[in-house]
C-alpha cells in the first residue's frame, strides 16, 4: 500500500516532493493527548519538531485522494518533511479553464470543517443558488503554493497559469486576446485567488511563541527550572537574561527582514489596470483581481508589471533589473501570429514565457514606455499571477531557502550527542553514589539532572552564532552584505570559484577598437574610426546605425551598452517618432536614424550657387534610414537582426549582427573571405570582442504589413558578409592582483561566460586564470546527427610560451590528496585546462556524463554558456564535492548564484536579492575577503566549541570528583565560573578578525576530523590528569583535615563545624583545590584553542580576549595567595597551607605546559604537517622541480609517520580527489590533439547508455 499511495509532485523540479496521504485517527489522537498530558507537554514539542513522527501519531495511512493530512518528503539530499491539511472548496466545475459563459452561479465555498484558506480573499458573489451543480474540489497549500486535485492524473498538481494548456502562439491571438467575461473572471479567481503576492509579517507573538520553541530554549528553560529547584538563582537569573536579549535581538532580526520583505513586494504591487471585455469594452479595476486569461490595457505612461503577461500588440520598452539584475531597458514586441502569415514557413509553436521572453512582460519590471499604432492599444494577455510569476517564484525561494548543508552543523550535533553520551554516563554515576550515601530522594534528583545541565551547556548555541555575528559586522564593514548568515562559515572551504567574464573580470563597457570590412570576399585593412566621410554610405556603417535595440527615454539614448558604443562610433542621429505620429502610421517607420550633416558629402552644385538649409536637410533626408521591424538579440540565437527602408527606395533592406561563427553560418560562402577563421581567430587570441555584421536586400514583393508577421528565419538566410567590429573589453585592474591571490591560496578559478571561446581563453590567460606555459584542450562535441553518435573532437587552442632560455619554477597542475600525497608521485602532472562551449557542454552532459565530472577537475573556460547550463555548470563541480562559489554580476547568473555554496552578486538590484552575499563594490575583490572571513569564521567555530565542550567537560569532571565525597562546587562558585569566565572568555575569544593573506591550507570542514577530535581529547585527558593527581594529592597530605595548620583570616575547615551540613559539604579543602585548578584549566585551554594565523589574527591582537585572560588570572592568583575573608565567603572556599597553594601553582603551570606543547608542537607541527594534512597544496599546488635537502627530509618523515599511523595508502574522501587519482594513472588522460572521443550505444541492460570509446 505504501507504495501504490506513493505519489510525486513537482516532477523534475527543484522542489520535487513525495505525497504520501493520511488520514486523522480519534483512538491516536485521544492517546496523543494523554501522553502529552504525562509528559508534561513534552511529546507535544517533539510532535512539533518532528512533522514525520506528528502524523503518523496522529492518523492512519490512506489513498492520496482520501487523504485529510498530507505528509510530504523532498527528494532531495536534505530530505524534508512537510505536512499540510487537505481541504475542500465547492465549486461550479473542477477545471478553471471551462468556459462559465453560460453559468450564472458564482464559486461557493464550503465552509464547515474545511474552511477556505485564509490567503484568499472574499468568495465571489453568488448571484443564484446552484448548489446543485457544485462539485467538491480537494486542495492543500505548502510554500505559498496551492496544489489541486486532478482526477485525470489522479494525483495534486500546481495549477501556474495559462501555460498549463499549452497554448500555441496563434491560439493565444484567436482565444485569449479578447479577454473573458466578469462570470469568467470570478470563475478562474476561486482557483488562482487573488494576483498578489502576500508576504505577511507574522505579529511579534507569533515569533515569539516560535522562537521560544526552538529545541535550545526549551532545554534552558529545563536547566532554569532545575536550577531553581536547587535555589541556583544567580545563574539561573543570568541565563534567563541572556535568553531574553538573544530572543529580543533573533525577533527584532527576522521582524526587520520580513517587514524589509514586505516593502520591496508591497511597492508598487497594487496598481490601476484597465481590463478588456468583449465587444471592444473596458473596465477599470486593481491588479489584485486579475486572473490568467485577463487582457490588459499598457499604460503609454508606463507602469510596474502586477502580473506576467505576454504582448499582443504593441511594442514595450522595459527596465528589467528587477528579473535580471542589470538595468539596461529592453525592447518587448508582440507575440507573433504565425496564421497571418502562412508563407513564412513558420510551425505553430507551443507559447512558453522562457522561450517567448522577448514578448513576455515580467512581474515587478518597469514599463518605461509603450508605442502603438493606427490608434491601437498596448495589450498583454495575463499569463502568470501571484506567487507562480517570476517575481513571486524569486519571493518564495527568499521566503523558503533550501537549509544550508555543511558539515560542521551535521558534526556539531553528532557532538551533542557525545556531550549528551557523557553526561548520561555521569548521571548514572552520580545516582549511584548518592543512593550509596543514602541522600533524600529529592536531593538524588536534582543533583543527578544537574549533571546534565553541566555536560551539555545552555550556552553552546549562542556562544557559536558569536563569531558569525562578528564576522557578518566585518563584512558589512567593507560592503559585503549576507540574507543567509550561516554560509559565511561554508566561505571558509570554499576550494573553487567560478566567475562571470564581462562586468565581472572586465570592465562593464566596451570600448570601440577598430572595424574591418569585407568587399569582393576579401578583407580590407582594419580602420580605426567609423565615423570617416568616405564610409558613411556603406552597407557596413547602415548596419552600425540601425541593427541594435537603442530607444530614447526623456531624450537620452538608452539601451545595451555594446550596442550604444557601437552607434555613438558611428556618428548618426536616431529619431523616433511621437505618440501623435505613432497613431498614423500602420506600423512603420517608428525608429529612424541619418547621418549629421557634417558627414554627408557635399551637395553638387555651380560656384555661383549658395547652398539653402533645406538642400541640407534634403540632402541628409535623402541618406535617412526607417527601421520598420526588429527582431531582438536572443542569447541562444547569438544574433539580431532588423528590417529597415531607406528614404526613397521601395525595396528594404536586412541587416543582422551577432557571433561570427554564427552569422558567417548565415551568409553565402562566396562573401565570407577564405580567412575568416584565421582574421576572427587573431582577435580573439588578443582578447578582442569581436561582432560580424551581414546584409541580405530584401524581395521587392514584401510589402510594410508582411514584414510585421515573417519570421526571422526568412530574414537571416542568404546574407552578404559586411565585416567585422572589434570591441576591447579591458580587465579590471584588481581582477590579475585577486586571481593570483586565490592561485596561491590553491583555490580554483573558472571563467563561465557568454562571450566568445578565444575572447574568453586570451581574457583568461591575461588575468592570469590560465599561466602562459599551460596548454589549453578545448572540448568540441557534437550531438548524434544521420544515425552517427555523438562524438568529442580535441584540439589545442594555441601553443603555450616556452622560455627555454630562462630556468623558471614549473606550475605543476596537481590535485592532492586527504594525507597530503599528490595523485601520482611517479609521473609528472601536466599543464592543461580544458575549454568548451556551451553547445559541448548540452553534448557532453546528454552523451558523456561520466566523463562530464572528468572534464571539470581540469576545465578552466566554460563559453557561450546559457544561464541554466552555468546553474548545471555548478551543481556538476559541487557533484564531485567542490565547495564552490560564484561571483557575478547579476545579469545571468542568479540561478547560479542562488545554487553555488557562496554566491556573491556585484549587483544592487532586485534580481540579486535571492544571492546569499552581495557586494556594494563591483570587483572581485570581495571574492578573497569573503573567504577570508569565512575561515575565520569556522575556525572561531571550531575554537568555540572546543573550548565550550571542554569547559563542560572539566566542570563535569569537577563535580563527579566531589560527588565522590559527598561535596559539590557552590552556587556562587558556579556563578563565578560560569559569568566571569566562560561568558566573557567565549564572547571575546570570537573577536579575532581574519588574517590578512589566504594560505595554500583550508581549514577542516568538520568537527569530526582528526586534528580537531586529537586536540579534544588529548586536552581532556590533560585536564583529567590534572585534577585527579591534585584531587589524589591532597587527600594525602599530612595537614588533610587537621585542624592546627591554618593562619589566614579567611575561612578554614575548623570554622565549618559550625555551619550547616549543606555548607559544611561544599566548604572543604577539595573543593578549594578543584576550584583553583579547573578555573585555571577553563583559561588554559581558552588560550591554546584561540589560534591565531594562519586564520585569524593573533590571539595578541585581541585586546578585549588578553585583557579578560589577564585580569582573571591575576584575580585567581591574589585570592589564592593572599586570601580575603569576603570574597572566601562568597565563594565558599577554605584557606589551605601556603606550601599546597604553591603545589597548586606548580599543578597550574605544568597543566598549562603540558597543554601548550600538545596543542602546538605536537599537533599544529608535527602531525598537521605529516599526517593530518589534508588538501595542503589544495586543488592545483606549487611544486619545485627538484627536492631540496630539507624538503626531503620532510618527505622522508612524512612517509615514516604515514607509515606508522596507517599502513594503507587513504582512499580520498572527497569525489574529485579520488578521479584525480584514476586519471593519474590513466595512460589515455588527456586526450590527445586532434583525437576523438566517441560515445558508442550499449546494449539497453547496462546501466550506462554510453561508453567511451577513443579514436585517433
Amino acid at each position: 500500500m505504501e507504495k501504490e499511495d506513493l505519489k510525486i509532485v513537482n516532477k523534475g523540479l527543484e522542489d520535487e516532493m513525495e505525497l504520501h496521504g493520511y488520514r486523522l485517527c480519534r483512538w491516536k489522537l485521544a492517546l496523543v493527548g494523554f501522553g502529552g498530558l504525562c509528559t508534561g507537554g513534552f511529546l507535544f514539542l517533539l510532535l512539533y519538531w518532528m512533522p514525520e513522527w506528528c502524523v503518523k501519531a496522529t492518523c492512519t495511512r490512506t489513498t492520496v485522494r482520501e487523504a485529510e493530512v498530507a505528509l510530504l518528503q523532498s527528494t532531495d539530499e536534505f530530505k524534508r518533511w512537510f505536512r499540510a491539511k487537505v481541504r475542500i472548496m465547492l465549486a461550479p466545475g473542477k477545471n478553471p479553464y471551462d468556459s462559465q459563459a453560460s453559468r450564472t452561479a458564482s464559486p461557493q465555498v464550503n465552509d464547515g470543517n474545511h474552511a477556505h484558506n485564509q490567503s484568499d480573499s472574499a468568495p465571489p458573489k453568488i448571484t443564484r443558488n446552484a448548489e446543485n451543480h457544485h462539485v467538491q474540489i480537494r486542495y492543500f497549500t505548502l510554500h505559498s503554493t496551492k496544489y489541486f486535485w486532478d482526477d485525470g492524473i489522479q494525483n495534486f498538481e500546481v495549477l501556474k497559469g495559462l501555460e498549463d494548456l499549452d497554448m500555441t502562439c496563434s491560439s493565444i491571438h484567436s482565444k485569449h486576446s479578447g479577454g473573458q467575461s466578469k462570470n469568467q473572471q470570478e470563475y478562474r479567481r476561486f482557483f488562482f485567488g487573488p494576483n498578489e503576492i502576500d508576504v505577511k509579517v507574522p505579529s511579534l507573538f507569533k515569533l515569539l511563541v516560535k522562537e521560544v520553541l526552538n529545541p535550545f530554549y526549551i532545554f534552558q528553560l529545563f536547566s532554569v527550572i532545575l536550577w531553581c529547584t536547587d535555589e541556583y538563582y544567580y545563574y539561573a537569573m543570568a541565563i534567563i537574561v541572556m535568553s531574553f536579549i538573544s530572543i529580543a535581538t533573533s525577533l527584532y532580526t527576522i521582524k526587520k527582514q520580513y517587514v524589509m520583505l514586505h516593502d520591496m513586494v508591497a511597492t508598487h504591487s497594487t496598481v490601476r489596470v484597465t481590463i478588456c471585455r468583449g465587444d471592444n469594452e473596458t473596465e477599470e479595476a486593481l491588479s489584485t483581481d486579475l486572473v490568467p486569461g485577463d487582457v490588459i490595457v499598457i499604460p503609454s505612461n508606463g507602469t510596474i508589471m502586477p502580473c506576467d503577461a505576454v504582448l499582443i500588440c504593441g511594442t514595450c520598452i522595459v527596465n528589467e533589473s528587477m528579473l535580471t539584475g542589470e538595468s539596461v531597458p529592453v525592447t518587448k514586441t508582440d507575440l507573433p501570429n504565425p496564421q497571418l502569415d502562412k508563407r513564412s514557413g513558420e510551425g505553430d509553436v507551443i507559447y512558453g514565457t522562457e522561450s517567448h521572453k522577448r514578448h513576455t512582460l515580467f512581474c515587478g519590471t518597469n514599463v518605461i514606455q509603450t508605442r502603438y499604432y493606427t490608434g491601437e492599444m498596448v495589450k498583454a494577455v495575463v499569463v502568470r499571477t501571484g506567487f507562480s510569476t517570476a517575481k513571486g517564484q524569486l519571493i518564495r525561494s527568499i521566503l523558503y531557502p533550501k537549509p544550508t548543508d555543511f558539515k560542521l552543523y551535521k558534526d556539531a550535533y553528532m557532538f551533542l550527542l557525545c556531550l549528551v553520551g557523557v553526561a548520561s554516563i555521569v548521571f548514572f554515576y552520580s545516582l549511584v553514589m548518592k543512593v550509596l550515601n543514602q541522600e533524600p530522594v529529592k536531593e538524588i534528583i536534582v543533583k543527578s539532572l544537574d549533571i546534565i545541565t553541566i555536560t551539555v551547556p545552555p550556552a553552546l548555541p549562542a556562544a557559536m552564532t558569536a563569531g558569525i555575528v562578528y564576522a557578518q559586522r566585518r563584512l558589512r564593514k567593507v560592503g559585503i552584505f549576507s540574507i543567509s548568515p550561516q554560509r559565511i562559515n561554508i566561505c571558509g572551504q570554499l576550494n573553487l570559484v567560478c566567475f562571470d567574464k564581462t562586468g565581472t573580470l572586465t570592465e562593464d563597457g566596451l570600448d570601440m577598437w577598430g572595424i574591418q570590412r569585407v568587399e569582393d570576399g576579401r578583407f580590407h585593412l582594419s580602420e580605426e574610426k567609423p565615423d570617416e566621410k568616405s564610409l558613411v554610405t556603406t552597407k557596413f556603417i547602415s548596419c552600425m546605425a540601425t541593427c541594435h535595440s537603442l530607444t530614447k527615454i526623456e531624450g537620452q539614448l538608452s539601451g545595451d551598452p555594446l550596442d550604444l558604443k557601437m552607434f555613438e562610433a558611428t556618428g548618426w542621429i536616431l529619431v523616433e517618432a511621437t505618440e501623435e505620429e505613432t497613431a498614423q502610421h500602420d506600423r512603420i517607420e517608428l525608429t529612424y536614424v541619418k547621418p549629421p550633416n557634417q558627414l554627408l558629402p557635399p551637395p553638387v552644385i555651380s560656384p555661383e550657387q549658395d547652398v539653402e538649409l533645406s538642400e541640407l536637410y534634403e540632402l541628409s533626408a535623402s541618406y535617412m534610414i526607417g527601421i520598420v521591424r526588429q527582431f531582438s538579440f536572443s542569447s541562444n540565437l547569438q544574433r539580431m537582426s532588423v528590417v529597415v527602408r531607406q528614404i526613397g527606395e521601395r525595396r528594404m533592406d536586412g541587416y543582422m549582427k551577432g557571433a561570427p561563427e554564427v552569422v558567417a553560418s548565415l551568409c553565402k560562402k562566396e562573401t565570407v573571405p577564405e580567412d575568416f577563421a584565421e582574421v576572427l581567430e587573431d582577435y580573439t587570441k588578443q582578447g578582442f570582442r569581436v561582432i560580424a555584421l551581414a546584409h541580405r536586400r530584401l524581395e521587392s514583393k514584401l510589402t510594410f504589413h508582411k514584414v510585421q508577421n515573417i519570421n526571422r528565419d526568412q530574414i537571416e538566410k542568404n546574407m552578404d558578409f559586411l565585416g567585422l567590429i572589434i570591441m576591447q573589453n579591458k580587465l579590471k585592474t584588481e581582477t590579475p592582483g585577486v586571481l593570483e591571490e586565490l592561485r596561491r591560496a590553491n583555490i580554483r578559478t573558472v571563467m563561465v561566460t557568454g562571450d566568445n571561446m578565444l575572447t574568453a581563453i586570451s581574457v583568461a590567460r591575461d588575468c592570469g586564470m590560465i599561466q602562459p606555459q599551460d596548454r589549453v584542450i578545448i572540448a568540441d562535441a557534437l550531438p548524434p546527427k544521420d544515425g552517427q553518435v555523438a562524438k568529442i573532437t580535441w584540439h589545442y587552442a594555441d601553443k603555450p610560451c616556452k622560455h627555454s632560455n630562462k630556468p623558471t619554477k614549473l606550475e605543476e597542475m596537481e590535485i592532492i590528496m586527504e594525507d597530503g600525497h599528490c595523485v601520482d608521485e611517479q609521473r609528472p602532472q601536466e599543464h592543461y585546462h580544458f575549454a568548451m562551449s556551451g553547445k559541448s557542454f548540452a553534448v557532453i552532459t546528454e552523451h558523456f556524463q561520466d566523463l562530464m565530472q572528468k572534464l571539470v577537475l581540469h576545465g578552466t573556460v566554460f563559453a557561450r554558456m546559457a544561464p541554466d547550463q552555468k546553474t548545471q555548470l555548478v551543481e556538476t563541480l559541487e557533484s564531485v564535492d567542490y565547495f564552490v562559489g560564484m561571483c557575478g554580476d547579476g545579469a545571468n547568473d542568479c540561478g547560479a548564484l542562488k545554487r553555488a555554496h557562496a554566491g556573491i552578486s556585484l549587483s544592487e538590484l532586485e534580481a540579486s536579492v535571492a544571492s546569499p552575499f552581495t557586494s556594494t563594490t563591483p570587483s572581485i575583490t570581495c571574492v578573497p575577503n569573503l573567504i577570508r572571513e569565512g575561515r575565520a569564521a569556522l575556525i572561531t567555530s571550531f575554537c568555540v566549541f572546543k573550548f565550550m565542550a571542554l569547559y563542560s567537560i572539566i566542570q563535569c569532571l569537577s563535580v563527579a570528583l566531589l560527588y565522590s565525597i559527598r561535596s559539590n562546587l557552590g552556587d556562587f562558585q558556579f556563578l563565578f565560573i560560569d559569568i566571569a569566565i566562560i561568558l566573557v572568555v567565549v564572547f571575546t575569544m570570537s573577536l579575532n578578525s581574519a588574517w590578512k593573506e589566504l594560505v595554500a591550507r583550508r581549514p577542516p570542514s568538520g568537527l569530526v576530523s582528526g586534528p580537531l577530535l586529537f586536540s579534544v581529547l588529548t586536552q581532556i585527558l590533560i585536564c583529567l590528569g590534572f585534577q585527579v593527581v591534585a584531587f589524589l594529592l591532597i587527600q594525602n597530605m599530612d595537614w588533610y583535615l587537621k585542624s592546627d595548620i591554618y593562619n589566614c583570616t579567611a575561612p578554614s575547615h575548623t570554622e565549618i563545624s559550625n555551619s550547616s551540613t549543606n555548607e559544611k559539604r561544599i566548604k572543604s579543602d577539595v573543593n578549594t583545590t578543584l576550584f583553583f585548578v579547573s578555573s585555571f584549566q577553563y583559561l588554559i585551554v581558552a588560550i591554546v584553542f584561540s589560534k591565531g594565523k594562519p586564520f585569524r589574527q593573533p590571539s595578541y591582537k585581541n585586546w578585549p580576549f588578553v585583557l579578560s585572560c589577564v585580569l582573571l588570572v591575576i584575580f585567581l592568583f591574589f585570592i589564592m595567595f593572599f586570601p580575603v575573608s569576603g570574597i572566601y565567603k562568597f565563594l565558599d572556599l577554605v584557606c589551605v597551607p601556603l606550601s599546597w597553594r604553591l603545589t597548586i601553582l606548580f599543578i597550574v603551570l605544568s597543566n598549562a605546559l603540558v597543554s601548550f606543547f600538545t596543542e602546538t608542537v605536537v599537533l599544529d607541527v608535527i602531525l598537521w604537517k605529516h599526517v593530518f594534512s589534508r588538501d595542503k597544496q589544495g586543488s592545483y599546488g606549487v611544486s619545485p622541480a627538484a627536492l631540496t635537502p630539507q624538503e626531503g627530509i620532510e618527505t622522508y618523515s612524512y612517509r615514516c609517520l604515514s607509515w606508522l599511523c596507517c599502513r594503507r595508502r587513504k582512499v580520498p574522501k572527497a569525489r574529485y580527489m579520488h578521479l584525480a587519482q584514476e586519471l593519474s594513472v590513466d595512460p589515455d588522460w588527456p586526450p590527445r590533439p586532434k583525437s576523438t572521443t566517441e560515445a558508442k550505444a550499449t546494449s539497453p541492460s547496462d546501466n550506462c547508455t554510453y561508453q567511451i570509446e577513443a579514436i585517433s
